[in-house]
Formats: C-alpha cells, structure tokens, sequence
C-alpha cells in the first residue's frame, strides 16, 4: 500500500520536475510473469529508482547499499517500500543486514517471477563515464538459474538513463531500453567455472549498457563532447526536436571523437580551440549559437518580434500570477535543497521530495486565505487552486521566453552593426562541424 501511494506521489513530482520524459521500447519492460533484473546506469541517486518505478507497471524490488539502512526505523520504512540491503566492500557493515540473507532474498523473489532493479555501478556519479560493473548482478541471474535447474527462464533488461541535466528543473530524460535476454547460455561454464560465466555476463551487460547510453572515457572527453553539442546543436537545421534528438546527436558526437582518437589524434586539439573561440565570441555578443544557423528576413524577424512583445504584454499578469504563488517555494526550496546535501547527485531527488510537502502546504494557505479574504464560493476557489501551479509552470517557460527575446533583440542589432563579425562566426562554426564530422 505505501509503495503504490509513494509511487503515485513520487511520479507526479517527477512528471512536474522535468519537461520531457521519452521511453523507447517500454514493452521490454512488461515481465509477461516472468523473472526479470533490470540493470540500469546510476548518475542520479535515488531518483534513477524512482524514475525506474514510475515507468514500471508491476511492483519491483530494488537492490540498495546498506549504509542507506542505518537506523532501525530506516530499515522498516525502505524494506516496506521492497528495497533490500546489501553491506559493500569499503562502506563498512550496517547491523541488521546479512549479505547472505540479501542475496537469499533477491533468489526468491526472482523465483516468483517479480522484479529487481540493480545499480551495478554499486555509486552513483554524476557524470556520462561508465564505471566499472560489480559481478554481483551476473551472479544472482546465474544463480537463481541454478537453484532452479536452468527452468526459469531469468530476464536480464539494460535501462539506459541519458539525463540533460539531471539536477535542474524542467530538464529532460531519456528512457532507452534494450530487448530482454535470458542466461541460458552461460549454463555449461557456469556449472564449471562460475566465476568465468560471472565475468563473462558482465562484460556482456556493459556492452548492452553501453548501446543505451552516452558514454565517455573520461570527464574532460564528457565535457568537450557536451561543448562541441551545445554549439552544433540548432533547431534551425533539424526539424527533429527534444531528448532523443539530443541522444542521437551526442552519440553520434562521442562516436566520431572516439575515431578521431585513433585515426586524427592531433585534430582534437584544433577543436578544442575553435571551441573555446566560438564560446568566448557567443558569450561576448550575447547571442545562441543556434541564431547562427537563422536565415535572417528583415519584415519576418520585424513582424516576430512585435508579436513578441504583444504577448508580453497579454501574458504578463498571468506571470506575475504565477510568481507571487510560487516564488517562495522555488527561492526557498533552492536555498534549502544545497543545505541538506553538497553532492549534486541528490539535488533533483531531494528538490522533489520538499516541493511535495512545501509546494500543497502554501498552496492550502493561500486558498484559505483568498477563501476568505474575497469570500469566493466553491467553484471560483476550485479555479484558484488549480491556476496556482499552472500559472508557476508558465511563469517559469515565460521568465526563458523574455531571455530567448532579449538575445533575439541582441542578435538583430549585430546584424546592422556588425554583420561581418556575425558572418566570420558563422564560417568558424561551419569549420568546426567540418572538423568534427567531415575530417
């Protein structure tokens, strides 16, 4: 029961944190009844499980470190909530939980045909580097199979979770899911050598993790990987749009700098610098990169931006709406979040969870003070309720809007001014998608 109402609630938070939330291949994760681990990347703390759960329709079991299993209290509350405890090398030992137990328990679920979520990085590092994978989630399949006598027919599904910026509000995710595959093969060397057939599904686990993800060597290669996206990114060139475009084109970016790597080593240098030039020229004349990319129509761009400021206009109250009903929940709960943790990997997770309880807690005060103040019937109070966080989601896209204005406004006086600046941007943008994908 408190699974289901703290999946319900959770899921609302994360639907509202974040803008976009894209699932490919989502019937992989339909059990049919049959036993299942998902083994998923782990670069966002707690909220890489509950994004798992919501997108999930059967109930599942995940596998967590025992230091989060500190308390007697803690212990009732994340067990009830089917989370099972495992002591890990260098964490030292939670009392109360017994590794063989954990393991023990994670067979028999299995055996039932549930699910269970697994983390094989075992840390979660806010970063698109791949870390080492622990054998522990080979060797529950394999195991289980064996306590089984092979029958059982175990689904192994790699979840990759490709976050934009998994720590800021309405960012977005992707969801990528690779086909299940059973362990069967791995029965011979298993019977044999089972720490063999253990390392042997691992690698095949990274290799599957690999093909859902953006992944990097290093974060100095995640960083010019995220660089060279930013500036090449447009929406002016592709009508594609959102997360999976986003993927797709980083992606392709690591996959070419991987090949760069190897065959044009001395040009990762050169990009790096027309990177940095591009950057410090955007920044100095205050305008997107993807303005680059814009056929300029004098009358066209006259015309959208008077549009522009008549909407301004018309939606300005609605705004101002907005901000006075939410402008202390957001201040307060980006002052308080920082304060409870200084890893950035909880931000998102703990951001959620004190906006379920600050963002009604306001809310139910300004309803009762608006209900009598104005002395509004059932109906017209009704409709207050609902505009207050309408009105704050708006209010947070219409603050971005004026942004996007202000660069529009900048970008149209470069043109007047110093159109052959723009135009020698242009043309070292342009060398550098040469250098990056035509080379």
């Amino acid at each position: 029961m408190l699974y289901r109402l703290l999946k319900f609630v959770i899921g609302i938070g994360i639907r509202l944190y974040y803008k976009e939330i894209r699932i490919n291949n989502k019937k992989y994760l339909k059990s049919g009844g049959k036993p299942m681990i998902i083994v998923a990347n782990h670069p966002n703390t707690l909220m890489d499980a509950w994004v798992i759960g919501m997108v999930c329709n059967q109930p599942i079991y995940y596998m967590a470190k025992a230091t989060l299993f500190d308390s007697s209290f803690k212990l009732k509350l994340l067990r009830s909530l089917n989370m099972i405890p495992i002591n890990r090398k260098g964490e030292g030992t939670i009392k109360g939980v017994d590794n063989q137990d954990s393991l023990s328990e994670c067979y028999k679920i299995l055996s039932e045909g549930k699910t269970l979520v697994i983390f094989p990085e075992g840390t979660s590092y806010k970063e698109r580097v791949l870390r080492k994978l622990k054998t522990g989630t080979a060797r529950i399949a394999l195991e289980t199979e064996h306590l089984n006598d092979w029958k059982l027919d175990v689904q192994i599904v790699a979840v990759g979770l490709n976050y934009s910026q998994q720590e800021r509000f309405q960012s977005d995710i992707l969801i990528d899911i690779d086909k299940p595959r059973n362990v069967q093969q791995y029965k011979e060397e298993y019977e044999t050598d089972k720490r063999a057939a253990a390392q042997r599904l691992t690698s095949s686990i990274r290799k599957r993790l690999e093909d859902v993800l953006v992944t990097v060597e290093s974060q100095d290669e995640e960083l010019l990987v995220d660089q060279i996206y930013r500036v090449l990114n447009t929406k002016y060139s592709n009508s594609e749009k959102g997360v999976n475009k986003e993927v797709k084109e980083m992606k392709e970016i690591t996959k070419r700098l991987d090949e760069i790597k190897i065959l044009q080593p001395w040009l990762l240098e050169e990009i790096k610098i027309k990177i940095k030039s591009i950057n410090w020229k955007l920044e100095k004349m205050h305008i997107r990169t993807d303005f680059l990319d814009r056929k300029f129509r004098s009358i066209a761009f006259f015309r959208q931006i008077m549009i522009s400021i008549l909407f301004v206009l018309i939606a300005l109250p609605i705004a101002l709406f907005g901000v006075i009903h939410n402008i202390f929940q957001y201040l307060f709960a980006d002052w308080l979040v920082p304060k409870i943790s200084t890893d950035i990997e909880y931000y998102a997770p703990l951001a959620i969870l004190v906006g379920i309880v600050l963002y009604p807690l306001i809310y139910t005060g300004a309803a009762i003070g608006a209900y009598h103040l104005f002395d509004l019937n059932w109906y017209s109070l009704l409709i207050y309720i609902v505009l207050m966080p309408l009105t704050g989601l708006f209010a947070y896209w219409f603050a971005k809007y004026l942004r996007n204005i202000s660069y529009q406004w900048q970008y149209m006086l470069l043109l007047v001014d110093r159109k052959q600046t723009l135009k020698e941007l242009q043309q070292e943008k342009g060398r550098l998608k040469t250098l990056v994908f035509d080379t």
